[in-house]
């Protein structure tokens, strides 16, 4: 037995060898390889085995928006921005976020009208600009979603920790000696917490559904309390002392901006629930605007309650909303504030670790990644292995990795990941849907960007001609708008096209360039890593299920069944 077992080995290595000296062909083959919205939707889908099951209606998705998005940012990120870049006028700076959040989320929306898949931002890339940057995009998120509820749930902690009263953030972690700073701290509550989430989440979404809508009603009526006794006991003369409402200039609340915009990480994964909505063409556009517009304002006004209540350079950056209301001698209030924040904390992991595992679950339908990932399990109807993986994943991270130490890496690849899809969504409707020349297209979307950067490093070295490069882009815009046909009739479409998703690309960009250079180093060295991963594996499983698929579709007399199993890929 264990000669044959052996035997088989070497033989797996020879041919995994002989893929390797086929590499540059099949590069050639997969990279710009799409699949049609079509395919998407039904041949992929079946790679999964069973059927996601649809039980959740708009209302749902408005849950899981909102729940996403609350807490992940408005209690970890406010306090460290308004003390070290935006001041007072952080709530601008969530304004700032806000509008390119619900750019972006219209971008999102019309593709998930067009194609109502578990995929996201995956699907949206590899039927527009082909596989390998649906990858680099699908990969990115992943690394986003596990990054960021990683470090989140580690800031529950810091809250529970204030809702029972203690000062010390670390109280309930434990301290190893010899380790990194940064990573010496072990978090145990918070690995509790993603395993006991993740095995929820495997059960039905539905029922994690429900309890996140529960949750959620509890958290937006806590944040109106958090409101009400902000405004109560605060005062206006906090937002100009002692250096006026923008301490730092225009430059430090855009900076603010950049940052505050990993709060908006969440609104995506309402997209991922497209399998299981029963009606995706109504549902998907109310879930993702709508969550977007509620936790916007919602975002504007908890920042500016909390700037009203102690000076900016008051704030602490760690739990500082339960922490300035113990400052004010509220000390009953700051323990509800840990106790509320930790609840919503909850929600939006919840919400977060669905999306991520159907993300990974349809890059697994892909074969981009190994296939059993892609299995959705028939009884529950949920992506048992890729929601397991994660999950563990996750709390591996969790376990000692602090967030000040990803917090910006993962802004840069959401914002690329946004910026990707709205030139997706352009080039889609002018070039794959109306027809025009693809090149005329593309020149388009190059011309913008290059305006996009060159106004951005004008407004970083603070030249004086930052206007022209701004000017240059609605200049080019406008001529698109003019020049160039598109007349689409469906069910959902952006409005004012292309202004909304042009502004999408210029705000992204922008927020990019205010990013450290540490965190495009440490991006740099993640899309190396992915690149490999994609080089050594990705593209050769692919190019084999293909090859395999094609293989049987001839072996069928069937017409029919022919028509069903050929994956009429398109090169872009």
């Amino acid at each position: 037995m264990a000669t044959i077992q052996s035997a088989h080995c070497n033989i797996s290595f020879i041919n995994y060898l002989q893929s390797l000296s086929q590499t540059p062909h099949r590069l050639r083959k997969r990279m710009l390889a799409i699949w049609t919205p079509d395919q998407e939707l039904n041949q992929v889908r079946l790679r999964s085995g069973a059927d996601m099951k649809r039980k959740l209606k708009w209302y749902d998705l408005v849950a899981l928006g909102v729940g996403g998005m609350l807490g992940v940012g408005v209690f970890v990120t406010t306090g460290p921005v308004a003390q070290k870049f935006s001041g007072p006028s952080v709530f601008i700076s969530y304004v700032i976020a806000g509008i390119s959040a619900l750019l972006s989320s219209l971008c999102y929306t019309e593709f998930s009208v067009q194609i109502p898949v578990a995929g996201g931002a995956f699907s949206y890339l590899r039927v527009t600009f082909g596989e390998f940057v649906g990858y680099f995009a699908g990969a990115n998120i992943i690394m986003g979603y596990v990054l960021s509820n990683a470090a989140v749930a580690r800031s529950f902690t810091e809250y529970l920790c204030s809702a029972f009263g203690d000062e010390d953030k670390n109280c309930w972690k434990i301290k190893v000696d010899g380790l990194l700073e940064g990573y010496n701290y072990l978090d145990l509550s918070a690995v509790t917490l993603i395993l006991f989430l993740t095995i929820c989440l495997c059960r039905s979404t539905k029922e994690s559904s429900i309890l996140n809508f529960i949750m959620t009603v509890f958290h937006v009526v806590f944040f109106g309390f958090i409101i009400f006794a902000g405004f109560y006991n605060g005062s206006t003369s906090n937002l100009v002392k002692p250096e006026g409402l923008m301490p730092k200039g225009i430059k430090g609340v855009v900076d603010g901006a950049a940052r505050v915009y990993f709060s908006y990480i969440g609104f995506d994964s309402v997209s991922t629930m497209a399998e299981e909505i029963q009606n995706p063409s109504v549902s998907l556009p109310v879930g993702i605007v709508g969550s977007v517009l509620i936790v916007s304002a919602l975002y504007c006004l908890m920042a500016l309650s909390l700037c009203v209540m102690v000076p900016y350079y008051k704030i602490p950056e760690h739990a500082s909303y339960s922490s300035v209301f113990k400052k004010i001698e509220w000390k009953w209030a700051g323990n509800v504030v840990g106790a509320g924040a930790s609840l919503g904390i909850v929600a939006s992991l919840l919400v977060a670790m669905l999306g991520q595992a159907r993300y990974l679950c349809v890059i697994g339908r892909a074969r981009l990644v190994p296939s059993w990932l892609s299995k959705v399990n028939p009884s529950t109807g949920t992506p048992l292995n890729a929601t397991l993986f994660l999950g563990l994943c996750t709390a591996s991270i969790a376990l000692f990795t602090d967030l000040e130490k990803v917090f910006e890496m993962i802004n840069l690849g959401t914002l690329l990941v946004f910026y990707m899809v709205a030139n997706a969504l352009i080039y889609h409707k002018y070039a794959i849907k109306s027809n025009n020349p693809p090149p005329h297209i593309l020149l388009f979307l190059c011309l913008l960007t290059f305006s996009a950067v060159g106004f951005s490093i004008s407004w970083k070295l603070k030249n004086q001609w930052w206007g022209l490069p701004l000017f240059g882009g609605v200049m080019i815009t406008a001529g698109f708008h003019y020049m160039v046909p598109c007349h689409l009739r469906q069910q959902w479409l952006v409005p004012m096209m292309p202004w909304p998703a042009a502004i999408s690309i210029f705000l992204n960009v922008f927020l990019m360039t205010t990013l450290k250079i540490t965190s495009f180093i440490m991006f740099g060295i993640w899309a190396c890593l992915i690149t490999v991963f994609y080089v050594l594996y990705g593209v050769h499983s692919t190019y084999e299920a293909e090859e395999l698929d094609l293989g049987l579709s001839h072996e069928v007399p069937n017409p029919s069944t022919t028509q069903e199993s050929k994956p009429d890929i398109e090169v872009l």
